[in-house]
């Protein structure tokens, strides 16, 4: 096993322990999950964590992980119906 799939595998093993709680678990996932991929973390990267989205007349929301031009990561607890939560994405 390469050095990276070692690493994504013991991220796999990792997330499969949270509870789901995303204020308390959401910030340690994210970097956790850079890590695995060979970067530092996240802010290594240049991603940043609840990145303000402004909406036009509206007031802001945010993002759990914005890494411009390649990921916007909007977390969710188990169950939720996603095609509810579409609107941020359309935002950006």
């Amino acid at each position: 096993m390469t050095n990276t799939s070692q690493e994504i595998q013991e991220f796999v093993t990792y997330a499969s322990t949270l509870k789901g709680d995303e204020k308390r678990e959401a910030q340690v996932f994210c970097d956790r999950l850079f890590r695995a991929f060979g970067h530092g973390g996240y802010s290594e990267a240049g991603a940043t964590l609840e990145s303000r989205i402004k909406v036009k007349g509206k007031s802001t929301k945010f993002a759990d992980l914005f890494w411009e031009s390649r990921l916007l990561l909007e977390m969710k607890k188990r169950g939720k119906k996603l095609e509810r939560c579409y609107q941020l994405a359309r935002l950006i």
